[in-house]
């Protein structure tokens, strides 16, 4: 499975994510299964940001009522890892809501920050790795040019 995003939203994630070394950041992802549209830098309001994140409880919840309005879909969060590797970790598996839902997370910071992509597992047992393709900005349901974006902001190349 694949899901795209644009560029410009990666980077943004990247470097909200670079911009704060010493916390978690934390915010919400955008769009469908398949494509992130648009993402929410939210406060992290864990006690200990240094090493776990917990997106602001009203933050999210207005974010789900404006999607029961006819707003845009949450499709998940992301969060970064500032010392460590962008993969969950089992804080996260802990955390994580067997649903679908998407997690992006950022590592590496010290490295400028790379960005990989997961999928909480319907049955519970963590996460599934998924293909981040970053595409060129393209407005929300149309198709971008086909093709693999050679990104910089997506370290890890998975194959097809």
């Amino acid at each position: 499975m694949r899901v795209r995003i644009s560029s410009a939203l990666l980077r943004r994630i990247i470097d909200q994510a670079t911009g704060s070394p010493g916390a978690e950041v934390c915010g919400l992802l955008f769009g469908s299964p398949h494509r992130i549209d648009a993402v929410q830098p939210c406060p992290n309001v864990a006690p200990v940001p240094a090493d776990s994140f917990e997106i602001d409880p009203a933050a999210l919840l207005a974010a789900h009522k404006a999607a029961r309005a006819g707003g845009p879909a949450i499709a998940g969060c992301y969060h970064s890892h500032p010392s460590g590797p962008a993969e969950p970790s089992a804080r996260d598996a802990a955390a994580a809501a067997p649903d679908g839902a998407l997690w992006l997370i950022v590592g590496g910071i010290e490295d400028g920050g790379a960005a990989r992509l997961w999928r909480a597992r319907r049955d519970g047992q963590g996460f599934d790795p998924i293909v981040l393709e970053a595409t060129p900005a393209c407005a929300p349901g149309h198709a971008p040019p086909q093709g693999r974006d050679e990104n910089p902001l997506v370290r890890e190349r998975f194959p097809r």
